[in-house]
């Protein structure tokens, strides 16, 4: 039984937060506090497996809760946040501090509308209690610049995560020099938040990057970054290659989704590229990491010990679609070995 703790000032809230999760068998909600003052003696009484967390609170917000809780006694955390700007800011600075996932909050109507992310609520709860929560994390390392980027417009590097993923992108692309080759992410995550980590990605960032409007000229020194709730791609054009956006149907049950970027790599580029999957729940991105490798290309996934949720590198895993596993923290260093060689690819 997955025992759950709900933070959250609106009364509404929690009674609507406490009816969804009762529709699990396999969870239980041991008790609710209306703000972190009082979160901290239920913690200590009910020992929860899971928190959610609500952003706005009287006497400490939702951040400064988060930030000594994951100094002190780090614990899974699902964030309640609302789907605006501010919102997706501040929801993304607590996925940076630890939090597992987040859920979005409607801003209207909420009687009704909350109830329909019932199931998102309770896959979310469950995935961060098997999740791998660490302690807050130092701060990455750039790593050198290489001498022999002459090529970059003939590489490729492509990434894909989910659940984890935004922070665990912010460590491999952040150290990253200015001359990297180009970068194409796909990551799960609402329209009204993918902008908002391209931001943040590149003021963090020596590299450019954006938020990809597809048609653009891949370019070294910038990485695109799949919008949300659209799936990104890449076409060839004669000898350069496109950012292409496709508002299909979900693939692996998301939109975007890793599959699709992945797989319109193996069909054009192959070989030049070099494919990471990072952490993740469930196994998008493991079938076209498959074919990435088939096409040539160097593929490496995330290991479980670094991982909040091993699904996806661990689908990959199970079907040989990787040339290498790697810690987190040693990706962007490998990375720089790869490119600095004639070839992006070592075919081991």
């Amino acid at each position: 039984m997955i025992k759950v703790l709900i933070i959250d000032d609106s009364p509404l809230v929690r009674q609507l937060l406490t009816h969804m999760l009762a529709q699990a068998p396999d969870i239980k909600v041991v008790a609710s506090a209306e703000d972190p003052y009082e979160a901290r003696s239920l913690i200590k009484q009910f020992n929860p497996d899971v928190l959610t967390l609500d952003i706005e609170m009287p006497k400490m917000d939702g951040i400064a809760f988060l930030r000594n809780l994951m100094k002190l006694r780090p614990m899974p955390v699902v964030m309640v946040s609302t789907l605006t700007h501010k919102g997706a800011e501040i929801t993304l600075e607590a996925l940076a501090l630890g939090a597992v996932d987040f859920i979005s909050k409607p801003k209207s109507d909420l009687t009704n509308t909350l109830l329909d992310y019932t199931d998102e609520l309770i896959q979310k709860v469950r995935t961060a209690a098997v999740s791998h929560v660490k302690a807050l994390s130092r701060p990455v390392a750039k790593v050198a610049a290489g001498d022999r980027f002459a090529n970059a417009q003939d590489r490729l590097i492509a990434i894909g995560a989910s659940t984890g993923g935004t922070e665990a992108i912010q460590r491999v692309i952040t150290p990253l020099p200015a001359n990297t080759p180009p970068i194409v992410i796909t990551q799960h995550i609402p329209a009204a938040f993918s902008l908002s980590f391209a931001k943040r990605l590149d003021s963090q960032s020596a590299i450019k990057v954006i938020e990809a409007q597809g048609g653009e000229i891949i370019e070294s020194g910038t990485a695109y970054l799949a919008p949300g709730d659209t799936h990104l791609s890449v076409e060839k054009r004669g000898a350069r290659l496109y950012t292409k956006l496709l508002d299909s149907d979900p693939v692996n049950r998301h939109k975007p989704a890793v599959d699709v970027l992945f797989n319109s790599i193996a069909d054009c580029f192959g070989g030049n590229t070099i494919g990471i999957l990072l952490t993740g729940m469930g196994k998008d991105g493991a079938q076209g990491l498959e074919r990435l490798k088939a096409a040539g290309s160097h593929t490496i996934i995330q290991d479980e010990a670094s991982s909040v949720v091993w699904g996806m590198p661990g689908a990959a895993a199970e079907l040989n679609a990787h040339r290498e596993i790697l810690h987190l923290d040693k990706i962007p260093t490998r990375l720089m070995e790869l490119l600095n060689t004639n070839k992006a690819v070592e075919n081991n």
